[in-house]
């Protein structure tokens, strides 16, 4: 596991990119030098997300547009009629390559044009890149301020066990090998076969009735008039994260869709904000083959770059950092689309990584209609801003957030933040003091004695929770 490396810059405030309006965009924000994918993966499960290598979290009881992070359970995804739709016309235009402006009568779907035309729209509106802060992190050698992290912590403790003990009944665990066998691999995929209604139970009359997202996405490239191919690449394979048709693409959808200034739209602000990143690739051997961190899925049609996926594989989901692609592409709806093979992806890492079943989509943000979107996708959850619980997707919780823009979502008054930090957990808080030294935070208190920054490190660790306060490494250098 390697070790998590931030600087708190505390609260925050910056123009909306959702309203507009000047300064009322509120939240906390952090550097991150690195990220262990595990850290990651609770702190979005917290509210956090990332944006290059800064890590913001809104103020959501105090902000103009309250944030809620919304995920989709991959395995229990059911496609709507929007949603064939698009594959459809997505389908046609590989194959005969012709460009609709409506949809094709007969489908089937019952469903009008302005439907067709609403979705195209709403795809449309990524998210806005948030204002960084006007500060610079401390420079440091993160390699060499890993190693003394590591050296600084504790091995756990393992009880000695004889070297022949044989492993417990029922456990697929070795004595010898942490690589999972056969036998559990057969039971991931029984599982996986399981869930998605893909047993023997299943009959056939229902599996010909429905056809499933796979099927929608087989796409026969040998006889189709056009060649659709999503290759991904590492983030930090930066020749071709960085090449000139990403480059070229970005600023066209940033310039039509977002009306950027083009005189902003440089190639270190595109690095910046979807080519860095503060995770490190990791390939544990019970995780996906590809391993976890950030990609790229670049969409080629024929030899023409069309759309960016940018993502984070992580250990229990694919988060969607940006989607950008031609706006002469348009008519595709090339957002669902990317957002429909994204939880293809998802499935396909789940096969053998079962943990591995969410696609995260950011923000779910009510108080902007245009950003309702999300919402949209079938077992989609909200994470509560309070207690860190995943709440489904209901009328009843859109209900609430028509009355009120923030709400705590989670119904049970007495439900409590399990992972909440305590000031009894102060003193493992894990600091970074100058270039040579790590202490936690009650060795440090010996060393300096008076710590006037003692509030400061208290509000960074009820925000990431207890288990990262203690895991990750805080840059407190003065």
């Amino acid at each position: 596991m390697s070790v998590s490396i931030v600087q708190y810059y505390g609260s925050q405030q910056s123009k909306c990119g959702y309203c507009a309006g000047a300064n009322c965009s509120l939240s906390h924000g952090m550097h991150a030098y690195r990220l262990d994918c595990q850290d990651y993966q609770d702190l979005i499960d917290r509210g956090w997300r990332r944006c290059g290598n800064y890590c913001y979290k809104q103020r959501n009881q105090e902000t103009c547009c309250p944030c809620y992070t919304i995920k989709c359970d991959g395995l229990e995804f059911k496609l709507s009629k929007s949603n064939k739709r698009i594959l459809r016309r997505m389908n046609r235009f590989l194959r005969d390559g012709k460009r609709e402006s409506k949809p094709e009568a007969g489908e089937g779907d019952g469903e009008g044009d302005a439907d067709d035309a609403t979705v195209a729209i709403e795809v449309t509106a990524s998210e806005p890149q948030p204002q960084l802060p006007d500060k610079s992190p401390a420079v440091i050698n993160v390699e060499h301020v890993a190693s003394l992290a590591r050296a600084q912590k504790k091995p756990p403790k393992q009880a000695a066990a004889p070297a022949a003990e044989a492993p417990t009944l029922g456990s697929n665990k070795s004595p010898i090998s942490n690589k999972p066998c056969k036998k559990a691999k057969q039971m991931r995929l029984e599982r996986r076969q399981a869930k998605l209604g893909d047993s023997a139970s299943t009959s056939t009359k229902t599996l010909s009735q429905e056809k499933s997202l796979r099927d929608f996405l087989l796409i026969n490239n040998e006889t189709n008039k056009h060649k659709l191919k999503i290759v991904l690449v590492a983030s930090s394979d930066t020749e071709r994260t960085c090449a000139d048709a990403v480059i070229e693409l970005y600023r066209k959808y940033q310039i039509t869709i977002h009306n950027d200034n083009p005189a902003r739209l440089t190639l270190a602000s595109m690095q910046r904000f979807l080519v860095k990143s503060p995770l490190k690739n990791e390939k544990p051997s019970d995780g996906p083959e590809i391993g976890y961190g950030s990609f790229h899925q670049q969409y080629w049609l024929d030899d023409k770059l069309i759309a960016v996926g940018v993502i984070d594989i992580l250990p229990a989901c694919v988060s969607s950092v940006y989607f950008f692609y031609d706006p002469d592409y348009s008519f595709l709806s090339l957002g669902t689309y990317g957002s429909l093979r994204e939880i293809d992806f998802v499935q396909s890492l789940a096969e053998s990584v079962p943990s591995l079943n969410y696609y995260y989509m950011g923000f779910y943000i009510h108080s902007c209609p245009k950003m309702r979107y999300k919402g949209k996708l079938s077992a989609s959850y909200l994470l509560c801003p309070e207690t860190y619980e995943w709440l489904p997707l209901t009328d009843a919780i859109r209900a609430k957030l028509d009355e009120n823009k923030y709400q705590r979502l989670n119904p049970d008054a007495s439900a409590r933040d399990v992972n909440e930090f305590l000031i009894e957990h102060l003193d493992e808080v894990m600091l970074l003091l100058d270039a040579q030294t790590c202490a936690d935070y009650k060795h440090y208190k010996q060393l300096r004695g008076t710590d006037n920054e003692v509030d400061t490190i208290i509000e960074y660790s009820k925000l990431v929770g207890k288990v990262c306060a203690h895991r990750m490494l805080y840059v407190n250098m003065l």
